[in-house]
């Protein structure tokens, strides 16, 4: 195996389309960028898609060409590790509407020359899913070992398992949700309503000059991330602690509205890290998809209807800590499949790190996802 397929291959693909959207728009031609990891088996039996949260992308699990910095889940992909290229033919996709070479609003417009911008159609999550098929059509891939994805990635997947059940063999769902909740909805308000509200954001018409509205988009993202911590969390790492200054290295409040606190500074580092590999326009868009993500209303408002005769194989995970998406959402998905007579497994782990730790140190979650994977796949 070359070190290209061990450690990820970075492609792109223009697929004629057009893809018909919920909304009722057809959108053609379609760049999908994706990257790669593994050999396919000669029968196709091993291939594991993972499908990427809100603020992810393709470079599951190699370092990222923008911020130079390790892909965003390490700790599950690769050599010896649950989701291994040695034993999977691995797939990781930027969703339509995403930012790292799939096309969405920054992308040109063939019809003008110009980029998208607003103009883009308005996706889902079901569209995300189509535009994937579609790149698995083109890769010959006609079923899948396992569908994977925590967060906005569960919701992929779990659009799969309904859209496609005869291609999905097994399907693990992280830390994710069967519909957007009134409070998610109103987070990401927040977050659109600051992106919109400045004023280098022209209606999204900023990509001519390349003055981007960062200060929104930072905003948006300090808000987001909240929400991805958990309060023990929060309180363990920062507590109440004054941030340290050169003046000062022991910390002083400066009685204006400088970081002082510790929390503070770790907000806006995050935000103004964020502004430099996402794209506004894009987290407006995709935002939208899950806000309007609700599989039991694609089903005659019947979760159970979803997974009706499903072939495949399911296994959940929550987290104890994460108020995001809760366990007890996760909870309304097993009983779904379990009305429906599907197979699952389900536990909830304890964790202190909020709805992001699915993506941080918890070993026990490499130890479900990897025992459940080496009794289907």
């Amino acid at each position: 195996m070359s070190d290209d397929q061990r450690f990820g291959l970075a492609r792109s693909i223009t697929l004629p389309g057009p893809l018909r959207l919920d909304s009722g728009a057809q959108l053609g031609p379609i760049d999908i960028s994706y990257e790669t990891y593994g050999t396919p088996a000669d029968d196709g039996s091993n291939a594991v898609l993972i499908c990427h949260a809100l603020t992810g992308d393709q470079f599951v699990a190699s370092t990222h060409p923008r911020t130079g910095k390790p892909g965003w889940w390490p700790r599950m992909v690769g050599p010896g590790k649950p989701i291994d290229p040695e034993r999977h033919f691995i797939i990781c996709a930027n969703v339509l509407g995403g930012c790292m070479g799939s096309t969405g609003p920054g992308s040109i417009d063939p019809a003008t020359g110009e980029p998208y911008a607003m103009r883009f159609p308005v996706i889902t999550i079901r569209d995300m899913v189509r535009a994937q098929a579609m790149l698995l059509d083109h890769l010959q891939i006609a079923t899948l070992a396992a569908v994977i994805g925590g967060s906005m990635g569960g919701m992929q997947v779990l659009e799969w398992a309904a859209t496609y059940p005869e291609r999905v063999r097994s399907a693990v769902i992280i830390a994710a949700a069967a519909r957007h909740s009134a409070q998610n909805i109103a987070f990401h308000e927040v977050g659109r309503q600051a992106i919109m509200a400045d004023p280098s954001w022209r209606n999204g018409a900023y990509y001519a000059d390349n003055v981007v509205p960062s200060a929104g988009l930072a905003v948006a993202r300090m808000a987001a991330h909240i929400t991805y911590l958990s309060e023990a969390g929060l309180t363990e790492k920062f507590g109440r602690r004054l941030q340290a200054r050169p003046e000062n290295p022991y910390g002083a409040k400066s009685f204006g509205f400088d970081a002082d606190f510790q929390v503070e500074s770790y907000l806006r580092h995050q935000g103004i890290s964020f502004v430099d590999r996402f794209d506004a326009n894009s987290y407006l868009y995709i935002t939208r998809a899950m806000d309007y993500f609700d599989l039991a209303e694609e089903h005659g408002g019947l979760l159970a209807n979803a997974f009706a005769g499903s072939p495949t194989r399911f296994c959940l995970v929550s987290f104890d800590s994460d108020w995001l998406y809760p366990t007890s959402e996760t909870r309304e998905i097993v009983h779904a499949l379990n009305a429906a007579g599907a197979a699952v497994s389900f536990v909830e782990l304890s964790s202190p790190f909020g709805h992001d730790a699915f993506l941080l140190d918890v070993p026990e979650l490499n130890r479900v996802v990897d025992g459940f994977l080496r009794a289907v796949v």
